[in-house]
């Protein structure tokens, strides 16, 4: 790695960034970047190591103000943030799985209206009744070898799929 200072269009240029990006990074309080006489921007090793724990966080689906209580050593809550984050990913993970299971069962069902479904209906009624919103599939986990036909599927029994 360049042990030099990068200026301000190298930096976002390594990085594949707009200039406007690490500024606002540094507005938000993310970047210090030392200055020179002129007062330019200069960005060394450590601020090039922190826009890419800013870029792998933002992948991983944390804000800004998520990011900044991990890379401020004075930041208080560091903890409980990661673990608000950590929860979020749990529920994102599950509805996919949920989703998964549904598209699954949809793929494997004998029925070629999925509403007609009898298995899907038993999971979708308390929506129906009004007593719940959203989807979902209780006690559905990821599973290696997804079921097949004549096999207990996520939601049901799995019918034979008719070509």
């Amino acid at each position: 790695m360049k042990s030099s200072a990068w200026t301000v269009g190298e930096l976002a240029e390594r990085f594949g960034l707009a200039t406007h990006v690490l500024r606002h990074w540094e507005d938000r309080g993310l970047l210090a970047p030392e200055r020179d006489g002129a007062g330019r921007r200069r960005y060394g090793e450590a601020d090039a190591y922190r826009v890419a724990v800013i870029i792998a966080s933002k992948a991983a689906g944390m804000s800004l103000d998520q990011i900044r209580a991990l890379v401020d050593t004075g930041a208080a809550g560091r903890h409980e943030i990661l673990e608000r984050h950590l929860a979020e990913i749990d529920e994102s993970m599950a509805a996919l799985e949920r989703a998964r299971a549904m598209a699954l069962h949809a793929l494997e069902c004998r029925a070629h209206d999925i509403s007609t479904c009898p298995n899907f209906r038993a999971n979708v009624a308390d929506i129906v009744a009004g007593t719940r919103r959203g989807m979902g599939f209780p006690g559905v986990r990821a599973q290696e070898n997804p079921p097949r036909a004549g096999r207990q599927g996520p939601i049901g029994p799995v019918a034979a799929r008719s070509s």
